[in-house]
């Protein structure tokens, strides 16, 4: 997957333009995860396999969330745009 290569030789990159690289490519990794769980768990007939794909496809929400937090500390810009639009009412365009 293109995503998971670097578009720049390692060592011309700053070490928080690569720690914010390996941070993008989980966070999409946890977020197919979590596409993928509520496909499966949709699709599922058998209801405590249901209720663990729910359980897992929730944990993957976590862990986006916890990459999404470390984006928001140490990268302005990102801190920046979720102040912006995360938890205020009104359009989000």
């Amino acid at each position: 997957m293109s995503s998971e290569e670097l578009h720049a030789p390692r060592e011309r990159l700053s070490d928080l333009t690569y720690a914010t690289h390996q941070a993008l490519v989980s966070l999409m990794e946890e977020l197919q995860a979590v596409d993928w769980y509520g496909q499966r768990a949709d699709d599922c007939d058998d209801e405590e396999l249901k209720a663990v794909l729910i359980h897992n496809k929730n944990d993957e929400m976590e862990h986006a969330a916890m990459l999404v937090e470390w984006l928001r500390r140490n990268v302005d810009e990102f801190a920046t745009q979720l102040a912006k639009f995360l938890g205020v009412d009104g359009p989000i365009a």
